[in-house]
């Protein structure tokens, strides 16, 4: 039987809520649950309505994205645990082609490219990200920047258990900062080639509403990870 996925959604007042939900049930890939995570939201919670046999809905207070992610990663009973924010949505064969590369190259955590929309869907920027051709590429470029979009990651649960989840301290930066913390203590994140995820660009979105935040916590995070990444990478 293929492994179980379970697909985490947080959520906190956000009006496209059921486009993430919708995307993640037409998975071609059956084996799922999908969990989304009700981070206090006061607003659009109607729309989660529809989908309730068919998901399972957790409610939480306030906290943060960080906070509503290790609530999904605690419930849920996967072997892997992919995250999809509830503006952005997957496509059709996201879960089973990148469960099928993972499963070939016995990786623990993986992540794919995705091309931006905007709150129309339409199509603003396709294969948004970097492309990497090897392992050492993705080391070499997180001395530089992030380079992986949150939403396009797949991890084994088991990875979670061992280098712990993810942190609410970096409100905005939580996933930059787990990657990194991935990268320094050995696990290797494998990139496959497709971009599969649509990812929103809009004004309501954290990345636009957060940049300063965001940019202070980024220093922050670099400064420690970036010698341990670069000690770690003299040992490839």
């Amino acid at each position: 039987m293929e492994p179980k996925v379970s697909i985490i959604i947080p959520f906190y007042n956000c009006s496209y809520i059921d486009k993430a939900i919708q995307s993640a049930l037409d998975q071609t890939y059956k084996n799922v649950e999908v969990i989304v995570v009700d981070d206090g939201s006061t607003i659009f919670t109607e729309k989660i309505q529809p989908f309730l046999e068919k998901i399972r809905y957790l409610k939480k207070e306030n906290g943060g994205t960080a906070t509503a992610l290790n609530h999904g990663i605690h419930a849920a009973t996967g072997e892997y645990i992919a995250w999809l924010s509830s503006d952005d949505y997957f496509l059709p064969e996201k879960i089973s082609k990148q469960v099928s590369f993972m499963i070939s190259h016995q990786a623990e955590a993986s992540f794919t490219n995705y091309d931006c929309i905007d709150n129309e869907d339409q199509l603003l920027f396709s294969w948004y990200g970097k492309r990497f051709t090897d392992i050492n590429e993705v080391y070499r470029t997180f001395l530089l920047y992030n380079a992986i979009n949150g939403c396009t990651v797949i991890i084994k649960k088991t990875v979670f258990e061992k280098v712990g989840y993810f942190n609410p301290y970096h409100r905005y930066t939580h996933d930059y900062e787990m990657w990194l913390r991935l990268l320094v203590n050995g696990h290797k994140m494998y990139y496959l080639d497709e971009a599969l995820t649509k990812f929103r660009i809009h004004e309501e979105s954290g990345t636009c509403k957060f940049q300063s935040e965001m940019q202070e916590d980024i220093v922050t995070i670099e400064s420690y990870y970036r010698p341990l990444l670069i000690k770690n990478m003299e040992k490839l």
